[in-house]
């Protein structure tokens, strides 16, 4: 029996795998030197410029496509598939590529002062894009793992290639334990859930805890919630909360959250916004995938963790912002507290009958994501361009930069006014709106308040911040940022997604609107 693999779903995953192994054949043959190492640069930067426009013809294609499907002679319930392209799949994959794109520009920055080798940067960079682009497709437990790792692993790499960095080295280490450890802890979860549903598809595992197919080893009729006797209700909550906990080590959430700002400031700058955008959007990508899609009908154990996490996460974020004086460090925190913006509404996905996902809810929580992910990625890159002439990189370094140099300064005020949710920052505001009222429809009133009081904590560092760039410095003033074109061209394509998600936040909500 020959299974049929629909390439054109898969192209993504596929260009940016073929980029990758490219790359590393032309860095190991080719002889080092500065067009070598912006040849590999441009290699990788077309490989997501052509995986990205594969994922547009998917989106024009208007059809729901799937891949790597158990025949139906083999399964009594045809339609089981491990590789789905459907409307979710194709905007996280489309932000996911999006974002690379000002990552490749900035590393081409971070990689123009050498030290740090070409060829593995890009072969790492590229293989942890194949794992994103691969996860929100993933519809079964075993590719949603190997994709997650598959993001996971290269990063602590990518960490530890700036050699003879103390910092650096730290960061890669703490990076790594906490990788194993979350895969420890999820790959327990999951064992339990596949032990209890017997399969490995999420749509199936979905009917069998709901008690809608037999679960393996009962007779017809009955599943294996049914069997309360038994106690594998117990296992299944057991599961689902390891699970949960996994995840949360991935997106920073509390209290699996204090590995991020060492991290971030250790590794070097596109690394940090790789790991704030890239790698954040694909754990949301596979917790939501788990929690919509396999577990619906466990939403009365799973929820209200969720609502907890949520609210730890964005309290504890902000106020440990509010402590910090390194750029890179507030904004890991900020990311953290973002982390329970983003969660807040999967807290609410579900209807009063307790079984149903509200696809608005997942939805608000997808536009959130890719408002923030614009707003972020264009800080980074104006970090970055301070980091080449300030490396210490502390808020103080930004006095004054909106009057020395406008453009980098407004584009840095732009973005922070947008993470703040103020205006002329209609995206961000947007954003904060969608999630209140999505919140408040369904019925959680005090996170919907707990939110509001952090929104107001958060406002206080970034307005801080803003309001240096427009300060004199007094005495004489640091030294400008270095021109280099990809940072430039980075920090201007994140500021344009910003602009245009300001002038057009509704566009965003359209987009994300997802089918339960």
């Amino acid at each position: 029996m020959i299974q049929q693999i629909d390439y054109f779903a898969i192209a993504a995953p596929l260009t940016l795998a073929l980029v990758a192994g490219l790359v590393l054949l032309l860095d190991a043959f080719l002889p080092a030197g500065p067009r070598v190492t912006a040849g590999l640069g441009a290699a990788t930067l077309a490989g997501v410029l052509v995986a990205l426009g594969f994922v547009t013809a998917q989106a024009f294609s208007g059809r729901t496509m799937s891949t790597f499907c158990v025949p139906e002679r083999l399964d009594a319930q045809p339609g089981l598939c491990s590789f789905v392209v459907d409307r979710f799949t194709l905007v996280l994959t489309g932000l996911v590529l999006l974002a690379a794109v000002v990552i490749v520009l900035m590393s081409m920055t971070e990689l123009a002062g050498g030290g740090i080798p070409v060829g593995e940067w890009y072969f790492l960079l590229l293989c942890t894009l194949v794992g994103a682009v691969t996860l929100p497709a993933a519809r079964d437990l075993i590719m949603l793992v190997v994709a997650l790792e598959l993001v996971s692993l290269p990063v602590f790499a990518l960490t530890a290639l700036k050699r003879y960095d103390g910092r650096a080295s730290e960061a890669a280490v703490k990076l790594f334990l906490v990788s194993v450890v979350s895969t420890a802890v999820m790959l327990f979860g999951v064992s339990l859930l596949y032990g209890v549903g017997g399969t490995v598809f999420l749509s199936r595992l979905a009917a069998v805890l709901g008690g809608e197919a037999p679960a393996p080893g009962w007779p017809e009729g009955s599943s294996s919630l049914a069997a309360a006797e038994h106690g594998l209700p117990g296992v299944v909550t057991v599961g689902i909360v390891l699970v949960l906990a996994g995840f949360a080590f991935k997106i920073a959430a509390v209290p699996f959250h204090s590995w991020a700002a060492d991290v971030y400031q250790g590794a070097p700058v596109p690394v940090a916004a790789l790991l704030s955008v890239i790698s954040k959007a694909a754990g949301f990508a596979g917790l939501i995938l788990v929690l919509v899609v396999a577990l619906p009908g466990q939403s009365a154990t799973w929820a209200p963790i969720v609502a907890v996490v949520a609210a730890l996460t964005m309290t504890v974020g902000n106020l440990l912002a509010l402590r910090q004086r390194s750029a890179v460090r507030l904004l890991a925190w900020s990311s953290v507290a973002q982390s329970g913006y983003i969660l807040a509404p999967l807290a609410v996905a579900i209807q009063a009958s307790g079984r149903d996902v509200g696809a608005g809810a997942a939805g608000a929580s997808v536009a959130y994501l890719v408002i923030y992910a614009a707003m972020n990625l264009g800080a980074f890159a104006v970090v970055m361009l301070v980091s080449r002439a300030a490396p210490r990189n502390e808020l103080g370094d930004y006095r004054g930069l909106a009057l020395r140099r406008p453009t980098v300064g407004l584009s840095l005020a732009f973005c922070l006014i947008c993470l703040a949710g103020l205006p002329p920052g209609l995206a961000g505001l947007f954003a904060k709106v969608v999630v209140f009222r999505e919140i408040v429809e369904g019925g959680a009133a005090w996170l919907a308040l707990v939110m509001a009081v952090n929104t107001v904590v958060g406002l206080y560092y970034y307005v801080v911040w803003t309001a240096r760039l427009f300060v004199p410095e007094p005495g004489a003033p640091p030294a400008a940022p270095r021109r280099h074109p990809a940072a430039w061209a980075a920090t201007g394509l994140a500021v344009a997604a910003a602009v245009l998600f300001s002038l057009a936040p509704q566009l965003v909500l359209d987009m994300t609107l997802l089918s339960g």
